[in-house]
């Protein structure tokens, strides 16, 4: 039997979609038991949902001062303290995960393996590897904890219908006191999150300002959709560095990604190779994108986004 335990994800009110989609990862290991972990200063709220997801047979609310805020250096040696008892440690491959599961696996020396993205058996894996343009197979030791991050572009978030126990627990564990909680700062927006998006607008270094990004941000408002933008366009200063989409930003997997003035570098294509449908918006008609584009339309966009805008209005 394979005992795993998940880090989840949430806000204090709102559990993540990536937890959820964490949960579908540990599905498909045969005989897996999975445990939902939360910290927090009050998870009530949050407890409650975790458990109604189906495949969760516990869920485990780790709440004391100190877990008021999702700290790496904090929630780390509270998480060795629960591992004792799982096979597996799961965390989502957000900036949540991406912080916290080295320290948990630095903790218990042993290895990390990111980004799973498809299940073979227990202990073997197959994950990208060069910007995802090869995808490798490995297998873990079975003696040994395994630590591992879910690539959450690669599954399906659970459904509801679970029924868990939900349990208070204490760790015991001796917290660090060199790390403190200063403050955070992220862009505000109404619109939805760009890494759980069903619907992603996004635009490159073709837009030629911040000024003209305001046309993505009217035609994404009539259409629900959320706002990405490529590396070139963040590092000319178009866009903050939170809408970045590719290898070194967010890799995503809504339902349609409209790629609008994107040539389509490689690092690019590694962040949305798993949308279900790309629209491509670029006057070059030999543009990169257009070799994984599903739709393609070769003019300027300029004078197409108004169009299409007008056309869903």
């Amino acid at each position: 039997m394979s005992k795993i335990l998940i880090l989840g994800e949430h806000d204090g009110m709102t559990l993540n979609p990536a937890t959820l989609k964490c949960v579908t990862c540990a599905k498909e290991i045969a005989d897996s038991q999975i445990t939902v972990a939360l910290f927090g200063a009050d998870t009530a709220a949050v407890a409650v949902q975790a458990a109604a997801v189906l495949g969760v047979n516990k869920v485990l609310r780790i709440d004391r001062p100190e877990n008021a805020h999702p700290l790496a250096a904090v929630f780390a040696p509270q998480i060795v303290a629960l591992a004792v008892d799982y096979t597996h440690v799961f965390g989502p491959s957000t900036s949540f995960g991406k912080d916290l599961t080295p320290r948990v696996a630095a903790l218990l020396g042993v290895p990390q393996v990111s980004d799973l993205m498809a299940v073979e058996g227990a202990y073997r894996f197959r994950r990208p590897i060069y910007a995802g343009n090869a995808l490798v197979t490995i297998e873990a030791d079975p003696r040994r904890t395994l630590i591992a991050t879910v690539r959450v572009a690669s599954f399906e978030a659970a459904p509801p219908g679970g029924s868990a126990t939900i349990e208070l627990r204490t760790t015991g564990a001796s917290l660090p006191t060199h790390t403190r909680y200063l403050g955070a700062k992220s862009g505000s927006t109404d619109r939805p999150d760009l890494q759980t998006a069903a619907r992603v607008v996004s635009g490159g270094r073709a837009l030629g300002s911040a000024e003209n990004f305001k046309l993505l941000f009217s035609f994404a408002d009539k259409i629900g959709a959320a706002v990405g933008a490529s590396r070139a366009a963040v590092d000319a200063g178009y866009a903050p560095n939170e809408m970045q989409v590719g290898q070194t930003g967010k890799i995503i997997s809504p339902e349609i990604y409209i790629a609008i003035g994107i040539s389509g570098a490689i690092q690019h294509l590694t962040g949305i190779k798993d949308a279900r449908t790309i629209v491509a918006i670029n006057k070059d008609g030999e543009a990169p994108i257009f070799e994984v584009a599903d739709v393609g339309l070769v003019g300027d966009l300029f004078q197409i986004v108004p169009e299409l805008e007008r056309l869903v209005g």
